[in-house]
Parts: C-alpha cells; structure tokens; sequence
C-alpha cells in the first residue's frame, strides 16, 4: 500500500489495513445487515470483542471491522496467507485479490466504498475489470477524492468487489454526481453493458478497528 497512517473514527486513530499486501491469499467478506442502526456500534464492538476472546488462527494475517456510514451493516474483512475455502462462514464470499490500482502520493482514506456485481463466471469477472481498468485510463479527469480500487474475485467467479478508498464520503458522492457514475468516457459503456455481468450496488463503509499478527506490517502511526 502506498499510503501509510491512521484514520480518525469516533475521535480516536484506528489503524488501516494494508489491502494490496503480496503475501496474502484468500480474503474473506461478511457483510451483516442491522435492523437498528442504534445497534450497529454495539454490534461490531461485539465482533471486535469475539476477535480478542478467541485464539488467533494460524494462516490468518488481519480481520478489520468496518461501520456502513448509513448505520445498516457492519462488514468485515479478513486477510489470510492460507486460507481454506470449506471454512468460510456460512453467508460469508471468499476472494483473491485480481487488480489493484492507487494513484501517486495516495493520501490517508477516510471513507471506504464497497462496490459490488455479480457475475456469470471467473472469465467474465476478469473482462469486467480489465474493461474498468481500461475505462480509467481513457479519462482526462478524475476526482481529486479517489484514492484506490483493489478489485476482488470471489473463488467461484460469480461476484467481484471492489475495495475503493476515497478522502471522504463527501468527496465520493461529489464524484458520483447525478449521472451516478464515476467516469463520464464512452468506455464506459463496456463496463455498464458487459454482458454476464450485474450491478449490486455500492455502500460506504469507515474502518472501526483492525486485529492483526504479530507479522501485518501496521501502517505509521
């Protein structure tokens, strides 16, 4: 990861996870919804708290825990050297990392935007990245707020998600804008119309606390 620091939640520094890391082989995903969004805190404090009672596992290099800033979900992400598929949590997506980009002199994020789609199979979600990829290159222009998209394949081939690091949430809605996406170039019509191919949406998310080995490379403090 090119930016190294703390971000600032609920008055306190929570360190970041270092999500392009090569020693890293399986990522796992579990998104959970909550019904009040007074219990979203409490709810991942709890996670947070399950983490620090148990016994770390071997293989498994960071877990972050993440607050949807719309107070619905509670996410985490959990980073793995090894990982063994038959042992992801039921509900939970297994990924490997495909395609990474973060732009020069990449500043601290301070909002991360989970984007996701469904797909028809490994070589389709492959095509849908690519064809991302190519879409930013083609801009003149990008937002000033976008920090990162580090592009995730589930070990089925059927959804992609994309870890992007933003500024702000602020900067991120901006860059939407009312055509709801973030590029305005004709290549991004591939992206849109590729075939085999389903958009799930985006939700907002910012770090709430991060456990790792004695071996996860913690950013500057």
């Amino acid at each position: 990861m090119r930016h190294k620091g703390t971000q600032i939640a609920f008055g306190r520094p929570i360190a970041l996870p270092d999500i392009d890391r090569p020693d890293v082989d399986i990522v796992v995903v579990d998104q959970r919804l909550v019904e009040d969004p007074s219990l979203q805190r409490p709810c991942a404090d709890e996670t947070l708290a399950a983490w620090d009672a148990a016994r770390w596992p071997a293989g498994l290099l960071s877990r972050t825990c993440y607050l949807s800033t719309d107070g619905q979900r509670v996410l985490t992400y959990e980073q793995w050297r090894v990982g063994d598929p038959a042992l992801v949590p039921r509900g939970a997506v297994a990924f490997r990392l495909y395609r990474s980009g973060v732009r020069d002199a990449a500043p601290v994020p301070g909002c991360i935007v989970i984007v996701e789609v469904e797909t028809d199979d490994v070589g389709t979600a492959r095509r849908w990245v690519d064809a991302v990829f190519d879409a930013l290159a083609a801009e003149t222009t990008l937002h000033a707020g976008g920090i990162s998209g580090h592009f995730h394949i589930s070990l089925d081939g059927t959804h992609v998600l994309n870890y992007a690091e933003w500024v702000d949430e602020a900067s991120h809605v901006e860059a939407l804008g009312q055509a709801g996406t973030i590029g305005r170039g004709p290549a991004w019509r591939t992206v849109q119309t590729m075939p085999g191919v389903r958009n799930r949406g985006f939700r907002r998310y910012r770090v709430h606390g991060i456990r790792s080995g004695s071996n996860l490379r913690r950013p500057d403090v």
